[in-house]
């Protein structure tokens, strides 16, 4: 509340109350001063009173936004998106479009069908999806690399040369838009235009990653002749008059605008030049889908004539969200002390920790001149030879010379949980298994946990008994087993009631059904004596 205290007799608003009833309480203190002649303020029906309401209503409202303007000036009280990307663009820092998933895709063709020679030829933006359900559309991956694929056909079982054959297609979530026409050149300097379709599939730039640029954009002369190939890259203000180089803007609403040099920091197109981008659209974490998920054959004619079948025998990994708000404003600085340059493993770490489809990494020296990356794809699982590849040639031009780089994947390790609960009676059970399952899993979920994790028994104990409709539980088995490892059936629950992982080590809920969200539960009996 803002209170009227006298200085040097004179009296002095405290300017700290802005809110409406503050500000109200202010102007009603000052009739008598300044309008001593008024006096029916005291009615609520008096119009001055009604005056005095919509002045403090105005006031509050202009403080609400004065406050919003201070606060979306420094980037740590910064809350919307656009203010966000706005302040990280001073320090060179591009938040992260979702990433489409990757995979490889086995195709089979029939023992007996025709080889074809000579070989299939699969093109950027041939297609495939997943079966739809009635929960969720079908999802499209489509082989996304600038190079043409020549597909060869093996035979499954040597022994039988006439038998089935197959080969392999490394395929990305997403959807190619080829050729789209943006508009025609107006000749001015800094031309800008927005691409029509959302969900710009745009990775860091450098080197480009082996499935080839992100964008192509081409102009076209009104009076013909070869089209004008133009280069991406993350800004213009190292680019000359001669370069024809364009940048791109995207906003709070993934709405991406094509931009280009004003004539002295990059080159601009000719007059009534024909501007046309050929790009990809998608990512997101509904491509990480399951072994067995993508089965269907969409624009790949040469497959259908064949009667080939696929299916991905891995499941694919990668797919991730736009970067948030906070994880941008605690990952930036990072990548802004490193100076786009990888010389420690806190540089490695910052600098692959942006590029998109990369959840959680870890740096570590594998001798004088070797760097490991031990990632994570968003979402968990393997790394594919996709997103491999990417990081590699996204660290070319930002590695030492002599520094090579290998990537490797995490070592997952399985928690086992399983315990006794007792439910109370007037709850329905099923619900409070549900409640405890979800209450577990966000234990062991991805976002949760790290390299070198230490996972405590005591977590779970909290984590059950605080649920509503637990009356008690007892955890008959807590460990850790790692690919490749057998249980302990002496010692089900670690005696310290903490396990402890490696530095290149991340916990991870079981993948049985049992073990569904990281627990097993087993119905205790109810009459059990309680001390």
């Amino acid at each position: 509340m803002a209170d009227i205290v006298a200085s040097d007799g004179k009296p002095v608003i405290d300017y700290t109350g802005r809110d409406y009833s503050a500000i109200l309480r202010a102007l009603r203190e000052q009739i008598p001063r300044k309008l001593p002649e008024w006096t029916g303020h005291a009615s609520e029906a008096d119009f001055g009173n009604v005056l005095l309401e919509l002045f403090a209503q105005m006031a509050d409202v202009l403080s609400y936004y004065q406050d919003r303007v201070a606060n979306e000036a420094f980037l740590a009280t910064a809350v919307t998106r656009r203010s966000v990307i706005e302040h990280l663009r001073l320090i060179g820092y591009r938040m992260r479009t979702a990433a489409p998933a990757a995979t490889v895709l086995t195709v089979t063709i029939p023992g007996g069908a025709p080889v074809p020679a000579p070989p299939l030829v699969i093109r950027r933006g041939a297609a495939f999806a997943t079966k739809s359900r009635s929960d969720a559309a079908s999802v499209r991956f489509e082989y996304a690399r600038a190079d043409d694929l020549a597909v060869t056909f093996t035979p499954v079982d040597e022994r039988f040369p006439d038998g089935p054959k197959s080969a392999e297609i490394p395929v990305e979530e997403g959807r190619l838009i080829a050729a789209e026409v943006i508009g025609t050149a107006d000749g001015t300097p800094g031309q800008r235009y927005p691409l029509i379709h959302r969900g710009l599939i745009l990775r860091p730039s450098g080197p480009q990653a082996h499935s080839g640029p992100d964008i192509i954009l081409q102009t076209s002369t009104p009076a013909g002749g070869q089209p004008r190939r133009w280069s991406y890259c993350d800004t213009l203000a190292f680019s000359r008059a001669d370069r024809f180089e364009f940048t791109v803007d995207i906003d709070e609403n993934d709405q991406a605008t094509i931009v280009f040099g004003d004539g002295t920091f990059g080159a601009r197109p000719d007059l009534g030049a024909l501007i046309t981008a050929t790009y990809r659209v998608g990512g997101g974490p509904e491509g990480n889908v399951g072994v067995g998920a993508i089965c269907a054959v969409v624009d790949v004619p040469g497959l259908a004539a064949l009667g080939a079948r696929v299916v991905n025998r891995i499941p694919a990994t990668g797919g991730a969200e736009r970067e948030s708000i906070d994880a941008a404003v605690e990952h930036a600085p990072a990548v802004f002390r490193s100076s786009q340059r990888a010389v420690t493993t806190a540089d490695y770490e910052a600098l692959v920790r942006s590029y998109d489809g990369v959840g959680k990494v870890r740096a570590a020296a594998g001798g004088w001149n070797r760097v490991l990356l031990f990632v994570a794809p968003s979402g968990g699982g393997k790394v594919s030879d996709t997103l491999e590849l990417g990081i590699k040639r996204f660290l070319e031009d930002k590695r030492m010379l002599t520094q090579i780089i290998e990537v490797r994947d995490v070592e997952y390790v399985e928690i086992f949980v399983t315990a006794e609960v007792g439910f109370e009676p007037y709850f329905r059970t099923a619900d409070v298994v549900a409640a405890v399952r979800r209450a577990t899993g966000r234990l062991l979920a991805f976002d949760a946990v790290g390299f070198g994790e230490t996972v405590y028994l005591s977590r779970f104990y909290d984590a059950i008994q605080s649920t509503a409709g637990v009356r008690f539980t007892n955890i008959t088995r807590f460990e850790a087993l790692a690919p490749n490892t057998a249980s302990d059936p002496e010692h089900p629950v670690e005696p310290s009631g903490r396990i402890k992982l490696s530095r290149s080590q991340i916990p991870i809920a079981p993948r049985t059904d049992e073990y569904a969200s990281g627990i097993k539960i087993v119905p205790a009996e109810q009459e059990r004596n309680e001390p």
